[in-house]
């Protein structure tokens, strides 16, 4: 068995869709005998994990699965080995700065579930 880093993308489409196109790009661990095998489980994953309701304000919001755009095999698990990197430019840096700084002591202090109020 292969361990197998995977980055799956979903769409968000809320309401009539008329607003700036949001995806959601996840990674995951996949246990998979090959690459065609971790190619296809997270396939599945995304297409079971498709899902419509409303929002507070009864808006119908579906999370569309759209499929694996990147695949990596994990060798060997190895502390501090770098599992994905991506280099993004931001227009503001000090406020990119303020963020990781506020994420990081979120984490520090054990509050890591008020992250997902940081966006």
């Amino acid at each position: 068995m292969n361990w197998y880093l995977s980055k799956m993308v979903f769409q968000i489409i809320c309401g009539n869709g008329h607003h700036s196109a949001q995806f959601d790009e996840q990674l995951r661990l996949i246990a998979a005998a090959s690459k065609e095998e971790a190619f296809h489980k997270p396939q599945l994953l995304g297409t079971r994990e498709e899902e419509i309701f409303f929002n507070q304000e009864q808006q119908l919001v579906q999370w569309k699965f759209i499929s694996v755009s990147e695949l990596f095999q994990l060798n060997e698990l190895i502390d501090g080995a770098e599992l994905y990197s991506k280099i993004d430019e931001k227009e503001n840096a000090e406020s990119y700065l303020q963020m990781i700084h506020k994420k990081a002591e979120l984490i520090r202090f054990g509050n890591s579930h008020e992250l997902l109020n940081l966006a």
